[in-house]
């Protein structure tokens, strides 16, 4: 690596900045590339959520030591921030004391990277030139060069469609005034917006139950308030997680009251929904063609929130030699660590450089992008990605090799006494004995496209009406041969 150009690092989220204070810490110089106004950009967007892993989860180990040299006092480790707080409790702080030591540039938007005088095509002596990203600030563009690339810019501003086949329904784009795309402020600046109103929420991770249990809030403080909440997977059981077992006790609470929201009546669960088109009413609101459990069904909303997950953007890496898995669209070695069309529940797999690598040497993706559409992603596992990364480029391998990872429990993959796995709702039994967390995520739902997670560990009743056939929860990967690793989340 050329050690007297910069690090080039796109996004200044908390994984971006998370790398910033390793390559700090290295001496190593770098400069930040964020398209938003101001750091943690993406993050602000979710400002109102509060996450369910505590603060000793959501900071950076460099990050902490660069911060405390400031006199930085370091959040309550136990207590569950909000998107705000990541950001001005900790992000912005971290951009104060980054500089000086590299350079931190908002609002330029990364618009291709390269290899300076070489296309895609050309190889020899390829790995010696440095790379060149093309920078858009309002009318104006320039070139910058990098003896490295981290992309770090996340999946915020790629939602996943409505569409289960991938894509938008026919007349998606036309009702876009009324879909959400992610998680509404619905108790806060934008309740003017739902209360009062039919809200349909499609998707069953966290951030669709999110948005779920605060329209049931608002529907017991305003009259005239629905709520619909469709799902893909054909089995309720799965929707909940772990309760009461999983190490997160936010995580765990979150499924137990969108399990009691359901079960009380407050939200109305439609299982193994599928929606086929869109069209807009005269009176204002929109009209839902799709499938319940395969019977033709229509609902009626004034609004759409859809929060089936996120995909990367590779539009401004055409000339980057790319490793990608045509599945998931994570590097290549990655994937099959987190592949949900094989993992329903499982261990986190400790990985960094070697694992995120590309063909295209010094150019990495991390934090969010590098999971492509898997869709559970904890920051934790991020600031391990990048810890690696740097490591590697620092020419410090054993480092780069070295596991410093640990994530909590989720507790949906552990056994009850006398059940046994499938009982148990894990297709994969529970978690080997070395394992130091587990997966969130559940094989059918992810298969079918959505962000969900969980598999419940107990017997659920639920006061709807089921398909006829559960879908299965196993998958398979015929282009692997060796036996699958679990995925890491």
């Amino acid at each position: 690596m050329n050690s007297q150009l910069h690090v080039a690092i796109i996004g200044a989220g908390p994984v971006g900045l998370a790398a910033a204070a390793h390559l700090a810490e290295r001496g190593k110089p770098f400069v930040i590339l964020e398209a938003g106004s101001s750091v943690g950009h993406s993050v602000r967007q979710w400002s109102h959520v509060r996450v369910f892993s505590p603060w000793r989860y959501n900071v950076d180990r460099a990050a902490v030591r660069l911060l405390a040299a400031t006199g930085w006092r370091q959040p309550d480790p136990e207590r569950l921030p909000t998107g705000r707080e990541i950001v001005e409790e900790y992000l912005e702080p971290l951009a104060v004391a980054l500089k000086g030591r590299g350079s931190i540039r908002l609002g330029p938007r990364v618009k291709a990277v390269g290899r300076l005088d070489y296309d895609k095509v050309k190889s020899a002596g390829r790995d010696k030139q440095p790379f060149v990203l093309r920078v858009a600030s309002g009318d104006r563009e320039e070139d910058v060069l990098a003896a490295a690339v981290i992309d770090t810019s996340g999946t915020w501003f790629m939602p996943n469609p409505l569409g289960s086949n991938g894509y938008a329904v026919p007349g998606e784009a036309g009702a876009a005034d009324l879909i959400c795309y992610g998680i509404p402020d619905v108790l806060g600046s934008e309740r003017h917006v739902y209360a009062g109103k039919t809200t349909l929420v499609v998707g069953s991770g966290h951030s669709a139950i999110n948005t779920m249990l605060d329209l049931a809030k608002l529907a017991e403080q305003n009259a005239g308030t629905r709520v619909v909440w469709a799902v893909r997977r054909a089995d309720a059981g799965s929707l909940f997680g772990g309760g009461a077992a999983d190490a997160l006790r936010a995580r765990g609470a979150l499924g137990t009251s969108a399990r009691d929201a359901v079960t009380s009546g407050k939200v109305e669960l439609l299982l193994a929904f599928r929606a086929r088109s869109l069209g807009r009413q005269a009176d204002g609101r929109v009209s839902v063609q799709g499938t319940h459990g395969g019977t033709a069904t229509e609902i009626i909303a004034d609004r759409i929130v859809v929060a089936a997950g996120f995909r990367p953007d590779f539009s401004f890496l055409k000339e980057v030699r790319l490793s990608v898995d045509p599945w998931l669209e994570a590097a290549n070695e990655l994937a099959p660590l987190i592949d949900p069309n094989v993992h329903s529940c499982g261990t986190v797999r400790p990985h960094g450089a070697a694992e995120l690598a590309h063909a295209e040497k010094n150019f990495y993706i991390a934090g969010m992008k590098a999971y492509g559409r898997a869709p559970t992603f904890l920051l934790a596992t991020g600031y391990e990605q990048v810890r690696s990364i740097v490591a590697e480029l620092a020419g410090d391998h054993e480092a780069a090799r070295r596991v410093e990872l640990e994530l909590p429990e989720t507790g949906v993959c552990s056994s009850n006494a006398g059940a046994n796995a499938e009982e148990a709702g894990c297709c994969g039994g529970p978690a080997p004995a070395e394992a130091n967390a587990c997966c969130v995520a559940d094989a059918s739902a992810k298969a079918a496209g959505e962000e969900g997670c969980g598999c419940a560990t107990v017997p659920v009743t639920i006061p709807i009406k089921r398909p006829a056939k559960a879908e299965s929860c196993c998958g398979s990967r015929t282009d692997v041969s060796e036996p699958q690793k679990a995925d890491a989340h």
